[in-house]
């Protein structure tokens, strides 16, 4: 036996020894109590993340009320909630775990996978594998993978990819469809594999936003930005092409919601709504690639037109306030403006090229029409005041001739040599006015000061004398009537009437201070005269209202017109508010909310035809409502221009 062995046993003996040296081991009570003290100071195990990649990319709290399928932050800024990041995370830890697993040993080096160049997709519907390669922009990407120098070719891979893989939409789900992954989108929409049918579909987009949109939004030229195109998608490795990617995805993403190809056709009858679902993808994925590029940002000239152009792309449905989300984009340019300092006509005047000089003078005066216009459909106080900027003119260059020596003016210079700008401008300034006075606290609880109404009447009638009869919708269309000045008098002719219906509404919900109890109301005959005031308004409202409502057949840009006409024939049960409901449908097919909103003026008639009405302050003037005059009629419902078609056109819904 070996002496110095600790235990008595020989090495070889094992008999009980792990027992005895499992009781050696243990610590005693006094280093156990030791040991539980100091775990209680050591920090909690570290909680998972499970952020979701909006809230991760911006580095903010993701915060999920129970029972909601997204975020409060991708509520308020209409995200996509999706968990891409965690479900790659997830999915690397599992594929680590079983690449740790032993293998059979295999010499074969042909053997081992290899991963292919591009992506490919099975256009038969019978594919030889069951799992075919997914493209590059998968669940585990979150963020469009865009950079300024990012080719023609990759943009369009990104923007038309499967719904399934980006699901910028929806949010995450495990892709169902993986025959073809462009199922969602309509029967055809397999097509969209195939790098040159993106190209032709990209191209044809373009198109369409230059014929339809850019008529009433003409801030790119035509001819420059195709020349740019070509630069951008000559080469298909072409890096670093002037065309702005941002741009580009908004250009494509406008000529979605207006365009005949059959992809989208096809498309629009797979959805219940009629509305499509890759129209809807492209303009969240076009907002995707603004952010990514920090076109909200920077300050830039071409940022300013890229943000400008998505503001009225987007939806205004939203599943918050609506007041907080839209506008986003208008504020970022009207910011990016007064950075680069447009408003001075000094600085505008110092701009060389002609082209970017033009340009310019345009978004300024988008943004300052459009944040005029807003405040007062919107209820809010503009951002530019009058004495923010002194451009007092609005194109520099001479009208454009043509081979034959014969004016051929785009449609800025056309728009101003028959007056729009000037008469839109003055119209803007009375509506910031209006802004200014009748959506404050005070107003709101003592009601309109009638020398503020009386003032605001004054500043309509005048502009109706000097504006109207030049840049309004004539009681005789001419055969020879061009598009352009059609599609801009019935946007002038909507536009001067809304404001009517803007202020009826206003003293409806506010009320008029001195008829309110105010110390005021006691004067010799002031009621009497508060009451002709009223009237007044409400004829020129309902006239208004009718008017817009005759306008509506005609392919103009009349969204927001037709809601706030429909809504105040509605409440009275006119039947003129079917012209609105009409239109509104119509816009349905491009713009979602419209369908809600003709819906509302359904129920809102049925409901004034029942004698339920919801007036308050302007009640008494209900009885005053007599039917139309046969003049009445005639300048509600003008004859249709010969030749403009029965398309939609789109509307710049911040106007």
């Amino acid at each position: 036996m070996n002496n110095n062995s600790p235990i008595g046993h020989s090495p070889t003996d094992t008999s009980g020894s792990i027992s005895q040296q499992a009781a050696l081991a243990l610590p005693s009570p006094s280093v156990q109590n030791q040991i539980h003290e100091l775990a209680k100071t050591l920090p909690p195990p570290r909680k998972q993340n499970i952020a979701c990649d909006a809230c991760r990319q911006r580095k903010v709290k993701c915060h999920q009320l129970p029972g909601q399928s997204k975020c409060q932050h991708c509520m308020v800024k209409n995200y996509p909630c999706t968990h891409h990041a965690q479900q790659a995370t997830s999915e690397k830890k599992r594929i680590s775990t079983v690449s740790r697993r032993p293998r059979a040993y295999t010499t074969n080096a042909q053997q081992s996978p290899r991963t292919p160049e591009k992506p490919s997709y099975l256009v038969s519907p019978a594919p030889p594998s069951p799992q075919p390669t997914l493209s590059p922009y998968s669940q585990a990407t979150f963020g469009p993978p865009v950079r300024r120098n990012t080719s023609f070719t990759d943009l369009l891979a990104y923007l038309l990819s499967p719904p399934d893989e980006v699901n910028d939409v929806d949010g995450y789900q495990e892709p169902t469809h993986r025959i073809n992954p462009w199922k969602d989108w309509g029967e055809v929409a397999y097509k969209l594999q195939d790098e040159h049918f993106r190209i032709e579909f990209a191209l044809d987009l373009v198109e369409v936003y230059f014929q339809v949109v850019h008529t009433r939004l003409p801030f790119l030229n035509p001819t420059h930005f195709r020349a740019r195109l070509n630069q951008f998608s000559c080469t298909r490795r072409r890096r670093g092409g002037p065309l702005h990617p941002a741009l580009m995805a908004t250009v494509v993403a406008w000529g979605a919601k207006f365009s005949e190809h059959p992809l989208l056709v096809a498309d629009r009858l797979n959805s219940s709504s009629r509305q499509s679902s890759l129209a809807k993808t492209l303009i969240v994925r076009a907002r995707e690639v603004a952010e990514a590029l920090k076109v909200h940002r920077v300050p830039a000239a071409e940022h300013v037109v890229i943000a400008l152009l998505i503001e009225p792309l987007q939806s205004r449905t939203l599943p918050i306030v609506p007041s907080l989300f839209p506008r986003f984009w208008l504020t970022s340019a009207i910011r990016q403006l007064f950075d680069l300092q447009i408003n001075h006509k000094s600085v505008i005047s110092n701009i060389q090229d002609p082209e970017a000089r033009g340009t310019m003078i345009f978004a300024w005066w988008m943004a300052c029409l459009s944040d005029a216009y807003g405040a007062a459909y919107y209820r809010r106080k503009p951002q530019v005041e009058d004495d923010d900027y002194d451009v007092d003119f609005y194109t520099v260059d001479p009208v454009s001739m043509d081979s034959d020596g014969q004016a051929k003016p785009d449609p800025r210079e056309h728009l101003e040599f028959l007056g729009y700008y000037r008469a839109a401008h003055a119209l803007a300034r009375i509506s910031r006015h209006m802004s200014k006075n009748l959506w404050i606290p005070t107003t709101d609880s003592e009601g309109v000061p009638v020398e503020v109404l009386r003032g605001i009447m004054h500043q309509l009638n005048e502009w109706r004398v000097q504006y109207l009869p030049r840049v309004g919708v004539p009681t005789d269309f001419a055969a020879e009537w061009d598009f352009v000045s059609a599609v801009s008098a019935c946007a002038s002719d909507a536009t001067f009437h809304i404001m009517w219906i803007i202020l009826f509404n206003a003293l409806d919900d506010r009320g008029i201070r001195e008829s309110l109890g105010s110390p005021h109301s006691t004067a010799l005959g002031l009621q009497e005269q508060i009451e002709e005031l009223k009237i007044k308004v409400l004829e020129e409202a309902l006239h208004g209202a009718m008017r817009i409502a005759g306008l509506a057949g005609v392919p103009a840009v009349m969204h927001v017109s037709c809601n706030y006409a429909g809504v105040l024939l509605a409440r009275f049960g006119r039947p003129e508010v079917q012209n609105c409901i009409e239109g509104l449908e119509q816009y349905s097919y491009s713009y979602e909310e419209a369908a809600d909103q003709a819906q509302e003026l359904h129920r809102l008639f049925t409901l004034a035809r029942a004698g339920q009405t919801d007036f308050a302050h302007m009640a008494s003037t209900e009885l005053q409502v007599s039917p139309p005059t046969q003049q009445a009629r005639s300048l509600a419902q003008p004859p249709s221009p010969v030749g403009l078609g029965n398309g939609i056109y789109p509307d710049a819904r911040t106007f």
